[in-house]
């Protein structure tokens, strides 16, 4: 269930009507680890597994390929609340021992981190990614957007997609919330084995700090947003070799980081 509807008015000039306004659905999702409380993510219902699996892995708990056992300890109104993952405590990871604490909502990607030195990624730099056009990346944005049904319906939710480096789609998943839906996408890669295909990752909103940051660890070299950037996502991008794009919609773009990727006989419009 990833919309509802609701009755509202609808203003248009001097008129207005009622009607029945598709939403879409936001929900807590509490995952314990071990029968635990590890943490509650505010998210979009559907793909759960693959949400947790890949928060799981970009918090750096579990990265071992072994399948994960996933139980529904409790649902409200046929959604599941509560998801108990089940790790056996020498393949636990080190993240594990920072518990995000606060309350992780759809919005904030750096939410239950203690300590500032938390927020810091580990591992070598991106040294050779495939070149590509801006033509082609136009291309994939257009078929991302067939795949946002959510979105297509209600207007209120976040997209992520990853294609290979032959521009062929991999995944789509949508949330209400942009760390959420790139979670989901690398998680769903994750299920499959399919990750080390990943190669472009688009996002329908900004770009921060936390998307690089997921970005990275999954191996993928190039970002593609539709919205703007953050400062300290450009900072990262740079640092680790990712080539990070934004404001891409209207045959337009901005390449923030590794602008050398783009095939010079690209035209801009």
């Amino acid at each position: 269930m990833q919309t509802t509807t609701y009755q509202a008015i609808k203003i248009y000039n001097n008129s207005q009507n009622t009607i029945q306004d598709v939403l879409v659905v936001e929900a807590p999702l509490q995952i314990n680890i071990n029968d635990e409380p590890y943490t509650v993510v505010m998210r979009t219902p559907d793909n759960d597994k693959e949400l947790i699996r890949g928060l799981l892995f970009a918090e750096d708990i579990y990265k071992s390929e072994k399948t994960l056992i996933f139980q529904i300890n409790k649902e409200d109104n046929g959604v599941p609340s509560i998801i108990n993952v089940t790790i056996s405590k020498e393949l636990l990871g080190k993240g594990y021992l920072n518990k995000r604490t606060l309350l992780s909502v759809s919005s904030c990607g750096i939410c239950g981190k203690k300590e500032l030195k938390d927020i810091k990624v580990e591992g070598e730099k991106f040294t050779q990614i495939n070149n590509f056009t801006v033509d082609n990346l136009h291309k994939m944005l257009l078929n991302m957007s067939s795949f946002q049904h959510t979105f297509k319906s209600s207007g209120g939710s976040h997209a992520a997609a990853i294609y290979n480096n032959k521009n062929e789609f991999l995944t789509l998943k949508e949330d209400i919330g942009r760390h959420n839906a790139v979670d989901k996408v690398i998680g769903d890669l994750i299920i499959k084995d399919y990750l080390h295909h990943a190669n472009y990752l688009f996002v329908s909103g900004r770009v921060s700090y936390e998307i690089i940051s997921k970005a990275f660890l999954a191996k993928i070299p190039v970002i593609v947003a539709i919205s703007a950037c953050s400062s300290l996502a450009i900072d990262f991008a740079k640092e680790f070799g990712i080539c990070l794009i934004g404001f891409t919609r209207d045959h337009k773009m901005t390449i923030y980081s590794n602008p050398s990727l783009v095939k010079k006989e690209t035209v801009y419009v």
